[in-house]
């Protein structure tokens, strides 16, 4: 009996910390991979997008005095938006309450995290920050991916080298359209992402140039042969009628993830 009661002493502010004044997650991800842009931007930064059903969340960081700040640019990062309370905390309160998953479903998310300082060391010391949440994270482990509930990839300024060398690296590489070509074998890349602006021109107007389709097709074609993903930014334009003619071209297309910071308006673009 008193081990019982110990358990629930525990649990209880565990469940109270993670949903109180905070949108609950959806039971399940979307039927469509969606991936939340710039989600730090958000009235509820993390619980907006799970509640959404987004399963692949981008934070961007700068380290400042040895945490990770949460901003776009570094003018603008404040000492208590960190990404281990904004992210890695409640991710981890999830994972314990879900018994090793995020969603109640059993679905994992992917945390991708864009890296904007460029000092030499900063992939060591994001490391060290990453290692201290390592019973819910994927790992990439002498070639072999060990998944769990939080796959962690690094965008931005990346330590291709450091990384690749890892025997037991916490994290995943965003991958770029040349690495297609140059790391085609590196599981260490399950993600490749690209600009749409600066591939193409079309934004959403008529029919996509051929051209364009041909490219986009033939990207997404080459990484499907090799495992990976893609996924691409800067696909969100004001016109609905246009977003939804984008929208509409990406689904169709075969891109896995679609990149947005519209969250609600892509749930409803699903009728959902």
């Amino acid at each position: 009996m008193k081990k019982l009661v110990v358990i629930c002493f525990v649990l209880f502010p565990a469940i109270t910390l993670v949903l109180a004044d905070k949108p609950r997650p959806a039971d399940k991800p979307l039927p469509i991979e969606a991936h939340a842009h710039n989600d730090y931007e958000h009235e509820f930064p993390l619980w907006d997008a799970l509640h959404n059903g987004f399963i692949s969340i981008e934070v961007d960081v700068h380290l400042v005095d040895g945490d990770f700040l949460v901003a776009h640019d570094v003018e603008d990062v404040q000492p208590n938006r960190t990404i281990r309370t904004m992210y890695l905390d409640p991710l981890q309160e999830l994972h314990m309450l879900n018994r090793g998953k995020v969603y109640s479903d059993g679905s994992g998310v992917i945390l991708l995290v864009d890296v904007k300082t460029e000092e030499p060391g900063t992939w060591r010391s994001l490391r060290e920050v990453l290692m201290d949440y390592k019973e819910m994270l994927s790992f990439y482990r002498d070639g072999v991916v060990v998944e769990d509930s939080v796959t962690v990839v690094i965008s931005g300024n990346r330590d291709w080298h450091a990384m690749s060398v890892d025997h037991n690296c916490p994290a995943f590489y965003d991958g770029r359209i040349e690495d297609l070509y140059i790391n085609p074998d590196s599981g260490l890349i399950p993600l490749i992402s690209a600009g749409w602006g600066d591939e193409f021109a079309w934004e959403g107007q008529g029919e996509i140039p051929e051209k364009d389709r041909v490219k986009m097709l033939g990207i997404i074609e080459k990484a499907h042969t090799q495992g990976r993903k893609v996924r691409f930014w800067g696909t969100d334009v004001p016109d609905e009628a246009l977003q939804k003619q984008i929208w509409d071209l990406l689904l169709d297309s075969g891109v896995d993830f679609i990149n947005t910071d519209k969250l609600e308006k892509f749930r409803s673009y699903l009728g959902l």
